[in-house]
This record gives structure tokens, sequence and C-alpha cells, in this order.
């Protein structure tokens, strides 16, 4: 038997009303047409195994523009629960908001509220084939949950911006505090204002571990197409997408928040990036702060327009130590394609990693020299192999670091000045194994 109403009104005092579904268990199906919702749909907590399914002639839940509370479908300790076949539809008018981030070791699901789907503290939880459009926040946001599986989503003109009208982080699906056995697969979002996927925990939250974010297309978004944060086991594989860090309007240069296709940050342990191809990369190809003893294979990135059209365009491949409790390395960098950045392949601090077989193509579009005079290059003038290098052996990132015991070898390197500046150190040279490696100058 199935319920044609999806859920029964309450009404508080002071004219507040909210809805929560009337199962505990069994099967919730959705009225056809559109409901339109003026606080969260909730799950009663305790619920499990759960079906909330749309009419086959489709379901939409709408939220009025007077929509007040955390999400428009929120489920808090609940298990075995699974949404499918329905359509969110906001209350998003503008991109404007007065909000930035959370404070410090406050979850971003008790900061930022309409959001679309929101799970906390839930097992066994499966979002598959939703649509979900013009959300203020987070089309999605799971909080400290396991077993969570998101498939086939399509995600589009959702977040918005802070008071400076630049990126706050909404628009796409973010797993935190420690989200564990999670997959996003087949996911579609495109014109949002945040991170398209991401894990985010704060330094003493448990870690997001044994994810897989793989197969999903990431486009038109100021900030990462995909950040892997203070994960472990990550495997990021066969995801693609462009036109990423547009508009550059709303990239958040205040918090030096450079766009990157594939992103890491916090302690991201024995993960992969692999086989993910971009277009259009108006800022990073792959950040690889705090990423170690894991591996970055089969990538791409290639900017085909002119220097132009990608005004924060940056380096390749940049590893980086913000972190403070792990020593960055031990990563394999191998048969990746860099092609079309405005510095060079690889900013390289650590030890014990493998940068081989990579193609480094078109780099140094900014034509830095290490001298004064081009507005691109203006930066650490006293280190001017850091711009202009292919591969550059650095001796910091955000902290000093040692360098020394990596392997450089069979990578092929073209554009302004590499044949010059091919390979350069900071660090000693000698304390590396460089091998073989052709370097082209390339106009």
């Amino acid at each position: 038997m199935m319920r044609r109403l999806a859920a029964v009104l309450f009404v508080f005092a002071a004219g507040c009303h909210r809805s929560t579904f009337d199962r505990t268990s069994g099967k919730i199906q959705l009225a056809a047409g559109v409901t339109e919702i003026t606080a969260p749909l909730r799950i009663a907590a305790g619920a499990h195994d759960l079906e909330i399914a749309g009419d086959p002639g489709g379901s939409t839940i709408r939220m009025a523009a007077n929509f007040a509370g955390a999400a428009a479908i929120v489920g808090d300790n609940v298990a075995n629960v699974t949404i499918h076949g329905i359509r969110i539809e906001g209350s998003r008018t503008s991109l404007g908001s007065d909000r930035y981030l959370p404070g410090s070791d406050q979850p971003f699901a008790d900061y930022y509220d309409a959001n679309g789907i929101l799970f906390r503290n839930s097992r066994n939880i499966a979002i598959r084939d939703v649509t979900i459009e013009k959300i203020k926040s987070f089309p999605i946001l799971v909080n400290q949950s396991t077993g969570v599986t998101i498939e086939n989503v399509a995600i589009a003109n959702s977040g918005t911006l802070n008071k400076a009208g630049r990126s706050n982080t909404t628009g796409g699906i973010l797993l935190e505090e420690g989200t564990t056995e999670f997959a996003v697969r087949r996911c579609r979002i495109h014109d949002i204002t945040g991170n398209g996927i991401w894990t985010h925990a704060y330094y003493h939250s448990p870690r997001n571990v044994d994810g897989v974010i793989e197969s999903n297309e990431v486009s038109a978004t100021p900030r990462d197409a995909i950040q892997v944060g203070h994960g472990r086991h990550v495997r990021v594989a066969g995801n693609h997408g462009s036109r990423i860090g547009y508009p550059p309007d709303e990239i958040d240069t205040a918090a030096l928040a450079t766009p990157v296709a594939l992103d890491s940050a916090g302690d991201v342990t024995g993960s992969v990036y692999t086989d993910n191809h971009f277009i259009d990369v108006n800022g990073q190809c792959i950040d690889l702060d705090g990423f170690h003893d894991g591996e970055v294979s089969g990538n791409s990135c290639i900017n085909r327009q002119p220097i132009e059209a990608y005004p924060f365009l940056h380096e390749g491949i940049v590893f980086g130590n913000t972190f403070p409790d792990q020593t960055p390395g031990r990563v394999l960098v191998k048969g990746n394609v860099i092609d079309g950045f405005g510095y060079g392949g690889v900013y390289l601090i650590g030890e014990g990693s493998e940068i081989v077989d990579n193609r480094f193509v078109n780099i140094n579009m900014s034509h830095c020299t290490g001298r004064a005079g081009n507005a691109r290059c203006n930066y650490a003038l006293d280190e001017p192999g850091m711009l202009r290098s292919g591969i550059y052996l650095a001796t910091h990132a955000a902290r000093p670091a040692q360098t020394r015991g990596n392997v450089i070898e069979r990578n092929y390197i073209s554009g302004f000045g590499s044949k010059q500046w091919c390979i350069e150190p900071a660090a000693s040279i000698a304390l590396n194994d460089v091998g073989e490696n052709t370097c082209i100058d390339q106009k």
C-alpha cells in the first residue's frame, strides 16, 4: 500500500509550521506535481528501512520564498533511507548573502540553512536520480554519517556569494566531519558558486575515510571542481569538467582561494586521483596541499585559449604543507598532461615522490623570466626559478620543507624558456634523482 500524501502538517505557536514524514519505515510515495513548503520535511529520528520516492509523473518539492529551516529534507539519526525520483527547487532569487565561512571548529551543517537535503549522524543513506536547483546553500550536505551513496544527481544554479560578492563555498555536494564509506557517482553539477564535490573536516574532527568520487561532471564554478579535505583512502577517478574558475569576478581572491580542478586540504592520506580530465581551468590543475602517500596518474587539464581568457591562471601541479602534522611526499605523479598554464608544471616539496612520464606542455604562458616587469610575474623575485621552471624543487610552501629523495625522469616539458629553465632547484638537486627529461622551448 502506497501513501499518496508524503507529509502531515503540524502547526506550532506563533504561526510556525513544520512538516514531518508520516512513516518511519516502508515506502512513502510523494504526490505528483508541486508541493510548496515553508519549513523542512523531517524524517523522524530513528526511522529505518525507509524509501521516499517521487511519483512516476514527477514530484517537485518547492521551497517557498519565506522558507525557514535547515533544508528541504532533513534526516538525523536515521538508517537505511533511500530518496529517489524527486525534484527540489530552492528559493534562491539572487546571489547575495551575508554568509562567508563558519567559525573555528563549527560544522557547515550548523552554520548554513536553506540547504536541499541534509543528513546527520546517519548510516546507509542513498540519494539517487534527484534534480536540485536554486538552492541558497548546499544542495546536498552530509554530516558525520557512514555508508552514503549519491548517484545520478543533477545540480544547477545553486549557491550564494558573500558580502563582497565572492564565493562562500556553497552550491555543491559536501560531506563533512568524519563521513565514511561514501560514494558520489555520475552526478552533473553546473553553474554553482562554490566547490562542486568535496569533503571537509576541522583539525580536531574525525577524518573522511574510504570514499569514491567518480564519473561526475562539474562545470562553471569560481571555486574547485573536486576537493578532498582531511581524507583517507579516497579515490577520485573518471571525473571531468570545464570552466573551473568562472566567472572570475566571483573568485574569493581575499582568501587566496585559487580555483583548482582537483584540490586537497588538511591531511589527505593513501588517496588516488586518476583519469580525471578538465578543460579551461582558470587557476591550478592539481593542488596537493597535505596530500601524501598516494597516487596522481593519468589526469589532464588543457587550456587552449589565449592567456587573457585566464586571469588567474596558475601552476599545473602544486605540492603544499599547510597541515602541521604531516610530512609531504611519497606521491606517484605519473602520466598526467598539463597543457597551457601560467607558470610551471610542478612546484615540488617533500621527500620520496616520483614525477615520471608526464607531459607539461605550453607552460609559463605568463612568460616569466625571474625579473620584474611582467605584472603576472612580480612575485617571489628572490626565487627567480619559482614561476618560470618546468619543475621547481622548492624549500618551502606554507612551512619550510625538505625536498630530497625524489625521482624526476622521462617527463616532456615545453613552454616559454623551458629548455633553459627546465628543472630548477632551490633545494639541492644533488639530493634528488633527476634522470632523462625532454625540455623544449615553445613561444
